[in-house]
C-alpha cells in the first residue's frame, strides 16, 4: 500500500499539505481532490470525534489525497484506532522526551519494532489485491512526534536516534509559549528563531523529516531553514478568509459589471 507522502520524502522532496479542523468529510474530500501531498485530520483541537474522523480519511482518499491525523494525545488506543482505520501518518502531539517518543513509536509500528495490535480492518480491506498489510505497514506508516517544547528541543537528538521516528513536527505556537512569548509563528524573537534552525539543522543530520505548522507566507522560510513537511492552509481558517474577501469584494464592486470568468461560475 504506497504511501506517496513517505515517497516523497525518500526522494529528497519536501511535502505541503493542509490542516482539517472541522468535522466534514465533504470538506476533506474536497481537499484530498486539491493536490496537496497530504491531508490532515486534526482530533487534538479540532471537532472531529472518531467516527467522523474515519469518515474524513474515506473522503481524503476518495479524492485521492493522503490522509494523516493528529491524535488527541500521546495513548496507543487512539493511535492504533486510526491506523487500521487508514491513517498513513500519525501526528503525536507534546512529545517532550525519550520515553514519550519511544511510546509513540511503540504504538505506531508493529513488532518487533513496536507493539501495535493487529486488526487493521477497514485500512485492509482498501489494500491492493495479494498484499499483506502487515508485511508493509511499518514502512509505509509515519510516525510523527511534536517538537512543542524547550524540553523536547533540549533532548532532540536523543528523539531522533530512536528507531521508527519517520519525520517531526513543530508546534510553533506552543514552542513559541515554552520560551516566554506569546503563540506566534515568526521569527520575532532571537531565542525561538535559533531554537527552529538547530531542529532543522538536526532533523538533517539525522536523517529525519523536519516538519513545521506554517502558512503559504512563511513557506519560503521555513523551506530554506530545511522544512520538508509544511502544513500551509487549513479548513476552517480558509473558508473564513475566503467568505470575507467574497463578501468585500460584492460590497465593494460597480453596479452593472458583467458577469464573467471563474468566479462567476457556482459550479
Amino acid at each position: 500500500m504506497p504511501n506517496t507522502m513517505m515517497d516523497t520524502w525518500a526522494a529528497g522532496d519536501e511535502t505541503l499539505g493542509t490542516w482539517l479542523s472541522m468535522a466534514s468529510s465533504h470538506s476533506a474530500e474536497i481537499a484530498g481532490r486539491a493536490g496537496f501531498d497530504y491531508v490532515c485530520v486534526d482530533m487534538q483541537h479540532g471537532v472531529a470525534d472518531y467516527q467522523v474522523a474515519v469518515e474524513m480519511m474515506q473522503a481524503i482518499e476518495m479524492g485521492g489525497g493522503t490522509p494523516i491525523v493528529r491524535v488527541p494525545w500521546n495513548e496507543p488506543g487512539i493511535i492504533g484506532r486510526v491506523l487500521d482505520a487508514g491513517a498513513r501518518g500519525v501526528v503525536v502531539p507534546m512529545v517532550n522526551s525519550v520515553a514519550e517518543a519511544q511510546a509513540a513509536v511503540t504504538a505506531c509500528k508493529y513488532p518487533p519494532l513496536g507493539a501495535r495490535s493487529f486488526g487493521p480492518v477497514l485500512v485492509a480491506a482498501r489494500a491492493a489485491a495479494g498484499e499483506n498489510y502487515f508485511e508493509v505497514a511499518n514502512d509505509t506508516t509515519a510516525c510523527i512526534p511534536m517538537i512543542e517544547t524547550r524540553q523536547a528541543v533540549e533532548a532532540l537528538d536523543e528523539i531522533l536516534a530512536i528507531e521508527g521516528v519517520d519525520a517531526i513536527y513543530v508546534g510553533p505556537a506552543d514552542l513559541s509559549i515554552s520560551y516566554g512569548y506569546g503563540p506566534g509563528y515568526t521569527d520575532d524573537n532571537a531565542d525561538y528563531k535559533a531554537a527552529l534552525e538547530h531542529i532543522a539543522e538536526r532533523c538533517a543530520a539525522h536523517g529525519v523529516v523536519a516538519g513545521i505548522h506554517s502558512t503559504a507566507g512563511l513557506s519560503a522560510n521555513r523551506r530554506a531553514k530545511g522544512y520538508r513537511m509544511q502544513t500551509v492552509a487549513g479548513d476552517a481558517m480558509a473558508l473564513g478568509r475566503g467568505m470575507a474577501r467574497d463578501l468585500r469584494t460584492a460590497r465593494e464592486s460597480g453596479v452593472a459589471e458583467a458577469a464573467t470568468g471563474a468566479d462567476s461560475k457556482i459550479y
